[in-house]
């Protein structure tokens, strides 16, 4: 089969044996797969988790048919339309542990919407409702709000019973479109008073949750962003992994600050990220309501191009390969 893989001058379109199936696992033969920030590291040879290096076939996401299945899955069958997420998706064929395969809520998704879902869908859930603790009515802040997964949490917020959904965004057009996807009131961050807007916005209290996905020089300002007990949930750290912290202003509004990723979790973990994000978000999902703009699609040996539209990073929303 095609594959795209991580090679020593960057990544490579090559022919590699079709992967087989464990007793747990699906084999899926790939339609679309969604790209990720993950993806650039990996195709410049780092690693992500347990991922990376030379020879490694990029992809996280995917969408596509079931071609088979292993001894212990049950409930798919070759023919299948199916999302997942996992590893190397950006091929003809890819496998998946049985608990990242969701089977497509309706006919009319195509499946390059699919690709788009799985790690914005499971990702954001688990920030937005497992970590960050929403609870009805609260407000809430998405710093990077114009990503794939930023939009997506904005959307989950409001699905849960936000009240006030605050995106940000730096870059004009993208912070006017914010709206679309559930945003009550979007805000530059490269204003340094940005805070500011958010406590006249909430009463002086500060939002009750605030998932971060750049940190770095931001952190200090997202403390006075949050409200006293609030919480901090860091997804990403777009903006750096290290910067000043304000232990006084972190303990004076008892804050809980929590980060999370996906590389140190169990199979069993992620199973369970899946399934409280289906039992939560799958009736919207079927309705229409949890959606995320596709900003362009390339076919699967323009891999290198579609990279470089995604490092360029003046997209929103995803970035689509199709198989």
């Amino acid at each position: 089969m095609r594959a795209v893989v991580v090679t020593e001058d960057g990544p490579r379109l090559q022919e590699v044996p079709v992967p087989r199936p464990g007793r747990s696992e699906v084999l899926v033969r790939v339609r679309a797969a969604g790209l990720n920030r993950a993806d650039l590291g990996m195709a410049a040879g780092r690693a992500h988790g347990a991922q990376g290096g030379a020879g490694t076939v990029l992809g996280l996401e995917w969408a596509g048919e079931v071609e088979a299945v292993g001894a212990e899955v049950t409930e798919l069958r070759p023919g299948d339309r199916v999302m997942c997420s996992g590893a190397g998706g950006y091929a003809e064929y890819a496998v998946a542990d049985l608990g990242r395969v969701s089977r497509l809520p309706a006919s009319n998704i195509g499946f390059a919407q699919a690709a788009t879902l799985p790690v914005a869908l499971q990702t954001m859930h688990d920030a937005v409702v497992t970590n960050g603790r929403l609870r009805q009515g609260e407000a809430v802040l998405v710093q990077g709000a114009s990503s794939g997964v930023g939009l997506m949490a904005m959307q989950i917020a409001r699905e849960m019973g936000a009240g006030l959904v605050i995106g940000t965004s730096t870059n004009p057009e993208r912070r006017a479109r914010l709206q679309e996807f559930g945003a009550g009131l979007a805000i530059d961050t490269g204003d340094a008073a940005w805070p500011d807007a958010v406590l006249s916005a909430t009463d002086g209290r500060g939002v009750d949750l605030l998932v971060d996905q750049v940190s770095g020089p931001m952190m200090n300002a997202n403390l006075r962003a949050t409200a006293i007990l609030g919480r901090i949930v860091n997804v990403g750290r777009l903006g750096g992994a290290s910067a000043p912290f304000d232990f006084d202003l972190h303990a004076l509004r008892r804050i809980a600050y929590v980060g999370v990723t996906f590389r140190t979790r169990s199979v069993e973990e992620v199973r369970e990220i899946n399934r409280r994000m289906r039992a939560d978000l799958w009736s919207a999902l079927e309705a229409g309501r949890l959606q995320l703009p596709v900003a362009a699609e390339y076919a699967l040996e323009e891999a290198a191009e579609a990279l470089a539209h995604m490092r360029a990073n003046r997209h929103f929303g995803k970035i689509v390969l199709r198989v």
